[in-house]
Parts: C-alpha cells; sequence; structure tokens
C-alpha cells in the first residue's frame, strides 16, 4: 500500500481549516506547518491527530521547502488552509501515486476558484492547474516571493479529482490581502531587476482589466465578474506602485 503525507500550510486559518483537514483525513500523515498562529488553527488541527510544526514565514516557497523535509513518506500531497479536496479524490490520489512510472514526478489538478460564494467558470481562473501531488526527493518549489511554482525534472501526470478554492469570499478579506501580496509581487519585480516605467501603472492595469473582463469573459459572471476584472486591474497598479516606491525610496524590499 501506498503511503502519502499531507502538507499543509497555516495561518490564522481557524474560520477553513476544519473543512481542508476533513477533506484529507484519508492520509497516512498530515503535516501542519504554522507561522505562529494567533487564533485558533492549532487547536482545530490537534483535534485532527496532526503533526504541527511551527517555522517563521519568510515567503511561501522557503516555508514549504523547510516542512518538505518533516514529511515521512515518498510521495506528498500539498494542500492549502482555504481549499478542498474534492469528493472522491482521495482514491485517484492514492492509485496515481501507487501506480506512477518512474520518470513521472509529480501530479497536477485542476482547481475550481469560488469568488464572492461561486465558482467561476470563466475570467481565466479555470482549470488553473496546480502541482499537487509530487515525490518529496526529486521535487521543490522555485524560491520566489510569492506565487511559487513546484519544480520537478520528470515528467507532470494529471488528475481528474479537483481542488476547491475559497479564493475570495469576501471583499473585505481581499482587500485585507491585497498589500501583503502585493509587496510581495514588487520585491519578486525587483530581484528579477525589472525596471520601472511610468507606463506600466497605466497600461498595464487597463489591458488586465480588459483581458479579464472581455477576452477572458468574466462579464458572464455577472456583477462578480466585474468586481474581479477590477480587483486584479487593481492589484497591477498598487504591485507597479510599489515598485515605484523602492526605486524613489532607494530601499530593497517594499515596506510594511
Amino acid at each position: 500500500m501506498i503511503k502519502i503525507s499531507v502538507l499543509l500550510p497555516v495561518f490564522n486559518a481557524e474560520k477553513t481549516i476544519g473543512k481542508t483537514l476533513e477533506s484529507v483525513q484519508w492520509a497516512d500523515e498530515i503535516v501542519v506547518v504554522d507561522s505562529f498562529s494567533t487564533d485558533r488553527t492549532l487547536e482545530i488541527c490537534r483535534a485532527y491527530h496532526t503533526v504541527i510544526i511551527q517555522h517563521a514565514y519568510i515567503n511561501s516557497a522557503k516555508q514549504k521547502n523547510w516542512a518538505l523535509d518533516k514529511c515521512h513518506h515518498e510521495w506528498v500531497f500539498q494542500i492549502d488552509s482555504d481549499e478542498v479536496l474534492e469528493a472522491g479524490g482521495a482514491e485517484e490520489i492514492l492509485n496515481a501515486a501507487a501506480t506512477a512510472d518512474d520518470h513521472v514526478d509529480a501530479f497536477q489538478m485542476a482547481r475550481k476558484n469560488h469568488v464572492l460564494g461561486k465558482w467561476f467558470r470563466h475570467g481565466g481562473i479555470y482549470p488553473d492547474w496546480q502541482k499537487r501531488l509530487f515525490r518529496k526527493s526529486r521535487c521543490r518549489w522555485f524560491e520566489k516571493e510569492v506565487h511559487s511554482d513546484l519544480e520537478n525534472p520528470g515528467t507532470t501526470g494529471r488528475l481528474k479529482c479537483h481542488l476547491i478554492h475559497d479564493g475570495m469570499p469576501t471583499i473585505s478579506r481581499q482587500l485585507r490581502n491585497l498589500d501583503r501580496y502585493t509587496r510581495y509581487e514588487a520585491d519578486q519585480l525587483k530581484k528579477e531587476n525589472v525596471s520601472f516605467h511610468w507606463y506600466q501603472m497605466i497600461v498595464k492595469p487597463a489591458a488586465i482589466f480588459m483581458y479579464r473582463y472581455f477576452y477572458k469573459k468574466a462579464f458572464l459572471e455577472g456583477w462578480r465578474g466585474l468586481i474581479l476584472s477590477a480587483f486584479l486591474m487593481f492589484y497591477t497598479l498598487l504591485m507597479y506602485a510599489k515598485l515605484w516606491e523602492m526605486k524613489e525610496m532607494d530601499i530593497e524590499k517594499s515596506p510594511e
């Protein structure tokens, strides 16, 4: 029988962590890597017999790469604290790991992103392929400030089951995340020696809105599609504004 470790990064996720844990109870081991939560997150995790480790958060890639060595099994399934594995996914994951050819290092799966309580089929956020099942000995996350990809030298397979992602539960929650994520994005641009140009704050945000709302047909999602497109436009504007800020202030990291 193949054994699977689940890797679950968390921080102050008391509202969603229970559903996430319920969806991965089939795993042989659930390793929770916590960034020193201050709410009931760890209390809830203990009720599910998880292995809890704590580590100061630098960025998502470093956090997960550090925790990966604490997983005991070769095959690892990584899930976030605002995601749920779709019903029926456990059997497919176990079968994929058990029957994978030696040249297959990882499997990707589609993610159903929910915006304000509704799954979005349009707007360019589906299928949103994610590499989540992989061999621990061959894979690591690319060192990047935000939205890091899993690197694997071999072949990537594909699963039929989905992840359910509560990506934008409320407008207020999304606005709280906006400052943090655009700061990470600006820091990454700085690392990549991307130079700031004035048109990045004018042309690119407008282009993002047009691309999402019209070309990717977010308008078919009603007012939610308008809100998502406007949010991604503003996200792009702030990302480049913070890159400009670092240039003007002659600093290496975007200030909190």
